[in-house]
């Protein structure tokens, strides 16, 4: 596994799926197969691509910061920054498995809004 390539392949795949082209971020980053945990996507590459065609019709002026991204073995987690309309701001954290190929396979990921309030000075990121 080359831990610095998958890493920049992760964030080039969400990054091009979430700017508004999920079919080229399949094409270019995905393996064989693709199994999704997220319960709001179907499984499989269909599934993404319309999750996210509809989230850039719906909301195209969303933006995101890649605010670190690790490497482990066959797994990448993207920790994320996102702003969207109205000013919503949400944490991601997003786990992709690579197969053999150094394609992406399998996808987790949770996301939290941004409190206006905290109860420490600590950001989420």
């Amino acid at each position: 596994m080359n831990l610095e390539e998958n890493k920049k392949n992760a964030i080039a795949f969400y990054k091009t799926a979430y700017t508004g082209n999920p079919k080229k971020a399949v094409k270019h980053y995905v393996g064989d197969q693709y199994i999704q945990h997220n319960p709001d996507v179907e499984d499989g590459t269909q599934g993404f691509i319309d999750y996210f065609e509809k989230m850039q019709v719906e909301y195209p002026e969303k933006s995101i910061e890649f605010v670190r991204c690790i490497a482990e073995g066959d797994l990448v987690a993207l920790h994320t920054h996102q702003t969207w309309p109205g000013n919503d701001e949400y944490i991601t954290m997003d786990f992709f498995r690579f197969d053999e190929k150094g394609k992406i396979v399998e996808h987790w990921d949770a996301i939290q809004q941004i409190h206006e309030k905290s109860a420490n000075k600590n950001t989420m990121y």
